[in-house]
């Protein structure tokens, strides 16, 4: 029987593809690294004299799928289409995560944070695979590290005639470039100065400023919790007396109970605390 060559027709030859300068996975991705070492273990067997059938009845693979891997000469070749041309949502944000990487963020939270504010509705795991793939194997940006947010906490949170003048410069700079934070450190100086002295007649006018503010939530709300209870608070940051030695003495009665726990009964530990001097 003869078979018609209209039938069967030899490939064409296909033009030689441009060599792979860069793969669009980095070394490490969980499937580009099963696709190498796929493409190893075939062309290994191929260059051992072995057939196409033979691989594929030991691999376990498709006959096709052989033929696919033989013809790739780079373990490259088999990445085309994927991802390296494939419109996402991120692209545009791109060019915003590439900068502010370089000014000192690497954090894939943060930058997801900053770039939803700009309006991107996708999810966080996007952000991460980019930063993962593409700005992790760039160079560190040069330049100082920004302090933690406890660090901040303890700037604001210190009086500023015992802050450090380092520290001072610090919370300068941080001022300088968040006014967000410039208004809630405001505000908890003003909260500090009622403490100290005992002003307690200033914090309805404290709670109306800080309520006005729309730019910080958590101190709004806090604000809205004293007015629960606003005699009491006034009179905690009016009167002279308070709660304290009493609190101190739980907290000790506390640390006796943990110290002495399935070591001794209830007898031992009321004379503890009775006869303490």
């Amino acid at each position: 029987m003869q078979i018609s060559h209209e039938l069967v027709q030899p490939e064409e030859p296909s033009e030689e593809p441009e060599p792979v300068t860069s793969s669009p996975w980095p070394i490490g991705h969980r499937f580009a690294e099963r696709i190498r070492a796929k493409h190893a273990t075939i062309h290994a067997l191929l260059d051992a004299g072995h057939s196409k059938r033979s691989v594929a009845r030991q691999l376990g693979m498709t006959l096709n799928t052989i033929l696919r891997f033989s013809r790739a000469t780079t373990p490259e070749e088999m990445f085309t289409g994927q991802w390296q041309s494939r419109v996402t949502r991120l692209d545009g944000f791109k060019p915003y995560l590439d900068q502010r990487w370089q000014e000192g963020c690497t954090n894939a939270w943060k930058l997801w944070e900053e770039i939803k504010e700009q309006g991107y509705f996708r999810g966080y795991a996007g952000v991460r695979d980019y930063v993962s793939r593409n700005l992790r194997g760039k160079p560190q940006p040069v330049g100082p590290r920004p302090p933690s947010a406890r660090a901040v906490t303890r700037w604001i949170l210190t009086h500023p005639d015992v802050l450090p003048e380092g520290d001072q410069v610090q919370l300068k700079a941080v001022l300088a470039n968040c006014p967000e934070m410039t208004a809630l450190s405001e505000h908890v100086r003003s909260f500090g100065h009622m403490v100290a002295p005992l002003q307690g007649d200033q914090l309805p006018a404290w709670i109306e400023a800080v309520t006005s503010t729309t730019d910080l939530p958590s101190l709004r709300h806090f604000a809205q919790h004293l007015e629960r209870d606003l005699d009491a608070v006034i009179a905690g940051l009016t009167l002279p007396w308070n709660s304290g030695i009493v609190e101190g003495h739980v907290n000790r009665i506390k640390m006796l109970k943990r110290q002495m726990f399935g070591r001794a009964g209830f007898a031992l530990l009321r004379k503890r605390v009775l006869l303490a001097p």
